[in-house]
């Protein structure tokens, strides 16, 4: 295998694992590395959306006291119970919506001005939530979601599927605004994150198993190792960050980074592919 193509992986490993959890869409960033390293065929695209399940190990590592408890403990605890349900039910739209609109998403929307105004819009939104008069929190944790609270975090994650939005951003930001507490609407942000992105990476791999091969793997495990130590951190460091801290920070640097994507892709500096 070519070092070269395994430093790539390597790097874009570690972009995955750093933005998929930040409120600041790691498409849009995979999309913009992948552009600059010139590793943006077919086979890449794959590559991108099957190493998500390296940071999803990060976050199954994380979480996994909560997660252990919550399965053992499924026969006798309702609380357990309600939460694997309530996590199905905000994984059910956008395994739909998913279906239906996945293939025309990814024809039609995965463009430079779509993905900038994303990023842009998305940081207003984030900056108006942040600076808006605090909704009463009606969910401090979420052992007390409802399931409609579930089933609308996860219409709102299906608004990621635009490139640009992030799935974290969407979930986090959406959740406060439905009236969860940041660190509810953060752990759900989660634990949501587990089926949809291995979902979506395994309906990737199966759907284009033709271009791949064996000779792939060693790029594939480099890819999900930097992937996971990336992610690893992130989330360790994002759960400490948000007791303390707003979004704002991450508001001003998408609106920069959607001017930025919007100058390179005028420029021609980086090769946007539909």
């Amino acid at each position: 295998m070519d070092i070269v193509l395994l430093a790539k992986a390597a790097i874009m490993g570690i972009v995955e694992g750093l933005t998929e959890f930040l409120p600041i869409s790691s498409t849009g960033h995979l999309i913009l590395a992948g552009s600059l390293l010139g590793f943006d065929d077919d086979r890449a695209k794959v590559f991108e959306i099957a190493i998500q399940t390296g940071a999803i190990l990060a976050v199954i590592m994380v979480y996994w006291q909560k997660l252990r408890t919550t399965f053992t403990s499924l026969p006798t605890s309702a609380n357990s119970r309600k939460l694997v349900i309530n996590v199905l039910i905000g994984f059910l739209p956008a395994v739909v919506l998913g279906l239906l609109l996945g293939k025309a998403i990814k024809e039609h929307l995965f463009t430079p001005v779509v993905v900038a105004s994303t990023f842009i819009v998305g940081g207003f939104v984030i900056l108006w939530a942040e600076r808006r008069q605090q909704t009463a929190v009606r969910v401090a944790s979420v052992d007390d979601m409802t399931p409609m609270d579930a089933l609308k975090v996860g219409l709102v994650q299906c608004l990621a599927m635009v490139p640009g939005t992030s799935r974290s951003g969407a979930t986090i930001i959406g959740g406060m605004l439905l009236g969860l507490s940041r660190q509810a609407a953060t752990d759900f942000s989660f634990f949501l994150a587990i089926p949809t992105l291995i979902g979506a990476g395994a309906y990737s791999l199966y759907k284009e198993r033709a271009l791949l091969s064996a000779a792939d793997a060693p790029m594939f495990a480099v890819g999900l190792l930097f992937s996971f130590i990336s992610a690893w951190i992130c989330v360790r460091w994002l759960l400490r960050y948000i007791a303390t801290h707003s979004f704002t920070p991450f508001a001003w640097y998408r609106i920069a980074f959607g001017i930025v994507v919007l100058a390179t892709a005028w420029s021609g500096v980086v090769a946007w592919h539909g």
